[in-house]
């Protein structure tokens, strides 16, 4: 699609840089005369497909000119997908104001001090509070989600009411007794709700989500049954899930020790601000863990969506500093699988097997319930609001579109359902069905070492090439004078497992190519190693099913 003209007055335009594809890198570009206002700004995590990437970005590069009219950026929790990236944008304009609640804020705090960012405009809000912003009138409302102090906001705008849902689900028994405010939703929903832009992540999954209480049943059985030494993994930033672990430790009588920087590092705030609560003389150091029993510990780590670098899969490789694995020991990874780790995780999951643990995870206990709204909640929420228009957010295209169809069985017309990608560029005005106007670029940006943005999708396609196909540099030396070949051509390859000796039959025919080229007059280097790269290239391809990368050098004289 072409780039969207010309915004008109008091018209919306809502464009997704992230999140809207991906389960990952959440962010949410709205503007109106002028004035822009961001919604999340997270981080996606690489697959095997990118090899070398640490992290991905949302389409951050399509504000590097209009970073002075951002008003604000508004992030609805604390977890990676939604705040990883924050960083990454205040390097480019380091005073935007930041709203988000107080633990989502301090987790944002101790990135933006690694990153060595120290006058961030961060402003503490919560459920309740109505925010001014240019153009923007910002009211925010609680949401149940598997982080504490998760936030809903209602955007009142002179195009039209945006109700943002964030990431949500409707547990009616809440461990921290924080219930998503559906007395605010319908009374936004009597107001007028113009867009309903909400989570979409369990819409293809029928009915309502299972209580976080739910598990607890699994996580007893699971202590009462381990003899040995318990590791469970889990997201660094479920405050929940390391709550119950932390109150069945006591029950069973565990000393509890963290692994993992994150995990250090994310519980020690939440301890700080009062959402973990750490019962006294439970908690104890990784140093100290030799000093008592395997079956009187539990460890509650990091990895469980397989991060080569985590704690437990340097457990799971045997290569942990501290922790060394044993047989009839007992890993629970209590977290759901993020689509696209499947093959990381599995491989963790033989690693362990093979030292002789027993896994158990969401495929054969219990042990995890998901933090997002399936189609019964979704339901129950459109019914609620009533909104003229609906823009499924957060997910998968197949998410996406289970989520547009709830939307149309409550009776929303399809002309009012906005199923976009990112970048493309939705316009809300009043009194009238929104609708995708153009697209611009919000591609991926690839974090890789210190450098941001540089790694492009052919360097990507390279990387793959020498990871899987090999590499093949032929070198030849040529007298143009001559007009011969006068040393070569030299072939090495790597990665690239046949015999040396396999390439003598074709040496000649790349050396008769080239002279043949020389004979026509062809005298620029770039065109006679082209000249090998094919006639290279066509032999791999023939005689082995391969395409390496390969890499011509023609020295001339």
């Amino acid at each position: 699609m072409s780039p969207p003209g010309p915004q008109a007055a008091d018209t919306l335009r809502v464009i997704p840089l992230g999140g809207l594809g991906d389960v990952g890198r959440n962010m949410a570009w709205l503007e109106i005369n002028g004035k822009i206002l961001l919604i999340d700004c997270g981080v996606l995590f690489p697959e095997d497909s990118h090899p070398g990437v640490d992290l991905i970005l949302p389409g951050l590069e399509a504000l590097d000119d209009r970073l002075e009219d951002v008003v604000g950026l508004i992030l609805t929790h604390g977890h990676e997908d939604h705040i990883g990236a924050v960083p990454y944008l205040l390097r480019r304009r380091e005073n935007i104001p930041l709203f988000g609640t107080q633990l989502t804020l301090a987790l944002v705090k101790g990135k933006l001090r690694e990153h060595r960012i120290r006058n961030a405009d961060l402003r503490t809000v919560t459920e309740g509070d109505v925010v001014e912003l240019d153009g923007f009138q910002c009211e925010f409302m609680a949401v149940n989600h598997s982080i504490p102090d998760a936030l809903g906001v209602m955007l009142r705008t002179a195009a039209g009411n945006v109700l943002h849902t964030g990431d949500f689900k409707m547990d009616q028994l809440p461990l921290d007794h924080r219930l998503t405010d559906l007395r605010a939703m319908a009374r936004f929903g009597t107001e007028g709700v113009d867009l309903f832009m909400v989570d979409s992540t369990n819409a293809e999954v029928p009915g309502f989500t299972v209580p976080e209480r739910d598990i607890a049943p699994a996580l007893q059985r699971v202590f009462a049954t381990s003899k040995q030494r318990l590791i469970v993994a889990c997201f660094a930033s479920h405050v929940h899930r390391v709550q119950q672990v932390m109150d069945t430790a006591v029950e069973y009588g565990r000393k509890v020790v963290y692994v993992g920087r994150s995990m250090l590092k994310n519980m020690g705030i939440a301890e700080e601000l009062g959402y973990l609560h750490v019962p006294p003389n439970t908690l104890i150091d990784l140093k100290d863990i030799d000093k008592y029993e395997p079956r009187k510990v539990v460890i509650i780590s990091t990895g469980s969506q397989g991060e080569p670098l985590s704690a437990l899969a340097r457990m799971a490789n045997h290569e942990h500093p501290v922790i060394q694995l044993e047989s009839g020991d007992t890993v629970l990874l209590a977290s759901s699988l993020i689509p696209g780790n499947e093959n990381s995780v599995g491989r963790v999951i033989n690693g362990l097997t093979k030292l002789g643990a027993r896994v158990i995870h969401k495929g054969n206990a219990l042990v995890h319930v998901s933090g997002h709204a399936s189609a019964g909640e979704l339901l129950y929420c459109y019914n609620l609001v009533k909104p003229r228009n609906a823009m499924p957010v957060h997910g998968e295209m197949r998410h996406l579109h289970a989520n547009a169809e709830l939307a149309r069985s409550t009776g929303i017309p399809q002309r009012n359902i906005a199923v976009v990608e990112d970048g493309m560029v939705v316009e809300l005005r009043k009194d009238k069905p929104i609708r995708v106007v153009g697209q611009i670029d919000a591609d991926y940006v690839f974090v890789d070492g210190s450098t941001v943005g540089d790694l492009s999708e052919s360097d990507l396609t390279d990387r793959r090439i020498l990871g899987e196909e090999g590499f093949i540099s032929v070198i030849a030396v040529v007298s143009l004078s001559q007009g011969q070949v006068i040393s070569g051509p030299e072939i090495q390859a790597r990665g690239f497992a046949e015999d040396p000796a396999v390439f003598d039959s074709i040496r000649g025919e790349i050396a008769d190519a080239l002279a043949d080229a020389l004979g026509e007059g062809v005298e620029d280097s770039h065109r006679l190693q082209q000249v090998m790269r094919r006639k290279i290239g066509r032999w791999v391809n023939k005689r082995f099913r391969r395409r390496p990368m390969i890499v011509p050098v023609v020295i001339t004289t």
